[in-house]
Order: structure tokens, then C-alpha cells, then sequence
């Protein structure tokens, strides 16, 4: 099974549309058969690449109100994220550009080390409020995560991996999504926001007796015995 998850390190219900799928596969049968595959989307494309306001103070001059109306809003957010064990400190994380972090999402060797990184960029910047569009700051995660730093380094010199971004883009598009979290399970069932864990357990089962249909038996059992010819039968078939 692939699942398929459009997101951006800096949508707070992507951590927790993260965690929430983490509580279904964890009772999911066919959890070690299942991929993840994490994909590209930049919630706030015309974010700047250089902080210069807090989320709480965006959102306040966003909507009215200034920093304190902000971090109001950002109080209900993290009180749903305490939920799922997540502490953030989102009213003290900064609105940033994500265009480079999911280059370097791309430079990761392969899905699960995209996984690891993507991991440490949630918490970086949700949990740590850690600036993840500063180049250095984002060259110490993605080595933590296991990337080699010169490699990262070279990416982030460079455009390269911006037309895989950009396909993970349209591709969101073409299928619908207008916003993150989004799910696509086998490339049939879409999944849009971070729904409770039960939608997604019920999902996944439903994706995995789609592709692994149970056989129909047809008439009563015959087998496992031994025939009037004498045929004898055992547990692999009768001769």
C-alpha cells in the first residue's frame, strides 16, 4: 500500500494529521507492507525567505487585532495539538518561505529518510520555533536527520529539485486539493485535512480489501478427504 501526503513543515494540522495517521497504522495489520511517501506543497507561497514577523504577530495584522488577537487564535490551535501530544510554540514561530525546505525534503536518499527529515522539521518548527528557512539552521536539521551537509549545502547553492516541488504542486492540484493535509491512499482514495484516526484506520482497510479481494467459494467443500478412487490427500492437495 502507498500513501501519498501532501503537506508543508509550516501547517500546524499537518503534524497533527501526521500523528493521527502514525495512531492508525500503528493498529493496522498490514502496517509493515504500507509506504509513505511525502510530498510537496507550500501553504504560504509568498511568505518571505527572511523572518521578519512572528505567526502571532501575521495573524493579528492579518485579521485585526495585533499580536495578542493572534495569539488567541493560535491558543486553540495548540490546544487541539496538546491532544496528540504535541506541544507547540507556534505564536513565537516566525512566517517564513518554505521553497528550500522541500528541496532539501527531495534531496533526502529515499522515503524514509524524507520521512525522518520531514519528522524534524515539524518539531523544529512547531515544537522549537526555529527559523527552518535559515539556510544554516535547515543544514543542521537535515543532518540530523542523516543527510550528508555538503550535499544539503550544494542544494541550497543551486534551484535544484524546485521542478519536483513544483510537479508535487500540480499534481495536488489535479486532484483536487486546495489545502494540506492531504491523503491519497493508492492513488484511489483522497483524504483532505487531518481527520480523526479512526477515518483514517478506516481507509486504510478499505484500500488494502480493495487490492487483496477475498476469494469467493462457490458449492460445498469437497477436498481434504479421500475419494471413492482412493485418491489420497494431505495438507498441500490430493493425488
Amino acid at each position: 500500500m502507498r500513501i501519498e501526503i501532501w503537506s508543508d513543515v509550516v501547517c500546524p494540522w499537518c503534524y497533527i494529521g501526521k500523528r493521527r495517521l502514525e495512531t492508525a497504522l500503528a493498529d493496522f495489520e498490514h502496517r509493515d507492507e504500507v509506504e509513505v511517501v511525502w510530498r510537496s506543497f507550500q501553504l504560504d507561497p509568498g511568505a518571505p525567505s527572511v523572518a521578519d514577523e512572528t505567526i502571532a504577530e501575521h495573524l493579528g495584522r492579518k485579521y485585526g487585532g495585533g499580536p495578542r488577537a493572534g495569539q488567541q487564535m493560535i491558543d486553540q490551535m495548540e490546544a487541539v495539538a496538546a491532544e496528540e501530544g504535541l506541544l507547540y510554540r507556534l505564536g513565537q514561530a516566525h512566517r517564513v518561505g518554505t521553497a528550500d525546505v522541500h528541496r532539501v525534503l527531495h534531496a533526502a536518499a529515499d522515503h524514509a529518510q524524507r520521512g525522518d527529515l520531514k519528522e524534524a522539521l515539524l518539531r523544529a518548527y512547531m515544537i522549537e520555533a526555529r527559523n527552518v528557512a535559515d539556510h544554516d539552521v535547515l543544514t543542521e536539521i537535515a543532518v540530523s536527520a542523516g543527510l550528508d551537509e555538503a550535499r544539503v549545502r550544494e542544494v541550497l547553492a543551486s534551484t535544484e529539485y524546485a521542478d519536483e516541488v513544483e510537479a508535487d504542486i500540480r499534481q495536488a492540484g489535479a486532484y483536487g486539493a486546495t489545502g494540506v493535509p492531504f491523503f491519497v491512499v493508492d492513488g484511489r482514495y483522497g483524504i483532505a485535512g487531518a481527520q480523526p484516526a479512526d477515518v483514517f484506520a478506516d481507509v486504510l482497510q478499505r484500500a488494502w480489501d480493495d487490492a487483496h479481494p477475498a476469494v469467493e467459494m462457490v458449492g460445498a467443500p469437497v477436498g481434504d478427504q479421500a475419494g471413492a478412487d482412493g485418491a489420497v490427500c494431505g495438507p498441500d492437495g490430493c493425488s
